[in-house]
């Protein structure tokens, strides 16, 4: 069984909050704190009530009650691009690396395994430079066009976050119940 170094353990579950708070930022934002779903509920109730606004105006409202939550969606894209940069400074240590080490003599699975694990890497390590990219938009003085392109980049690669977290979770459960007991403890603990 491999043992994880105490850096590499925090690391891992340092990420994983991260990643989720920004996962449930952006369900949030898709559903719940939808601005074109609560603008028309702002409008609607708000008529109710005898007081009309223009669509315009419950569109500012129900972006100004998601504000904060996004906030916190930024916050934790800076908690992942500093994660981002550990994790490469960790690669370069015994227990960052060993999913890698004698990569050709691993079976079918296990190198299955490294290579989704740098896939993901991948995709976190663009999904980082895109978001600092978008926080800092006006500032590098990207054209429309570009700015466009690199948020449909950020939100795609998104999907790619979600499956390696289902593909993760239940690849850890297999693993735990079948060929590698053990496998969730040693990423705990000792």
């Amino acid at each position: 069984m491999k043992q994880w170094s105490l850096c590499f353990r925090i690391w891992h579950w340092l990420t994983a909050i991260a990643i989720f708070g920004l996962l449930g930022t952006v369900l949030l934002r898709k559903t719940f704190l939808s601005w074109r779903t609560n603008s028309d509920l702002i409008v609607t109730k708000l008529s109710s009530y005898g007081v009309t606004i223009t669509h315009d105006q419950a569109v500012s409202i129900a972006k100004a009650i998601r504000a904060p939550m996004w906030d916190w969606h930024i916050i934790l894209g800076y908690v992942l691009v500093a994660l981002v940069v550990s994790r490469i400074i960790l690669f370069f240590t015994q227990s960052g690396s060993q999913n890698y080490i004698d990569f050709d003599t691993k079976d079918l699975h296990q190198k299955a395994v490294s290579t989704v694990y740098l896939v993901f890497y991948g995709i976190i390590f663009i999904m980082s430079i895109s978001g600092l990219i978008l926080i800092f938009e006006d500032s590098l003085g990207l054209g429309e066009s570009l700015e466009h392109t690199i948020k449909e980049t950020h939100e795609f690669l998104f999907n790619g976050i979600w499956i390696y977290a289902l593909i993760h979770i239940v690849g850890v459960i297999i693993a735990e119940n079948k060929d590698e007991k053990g496998i969730t403890s040693t990423m705990i603990g000792k």
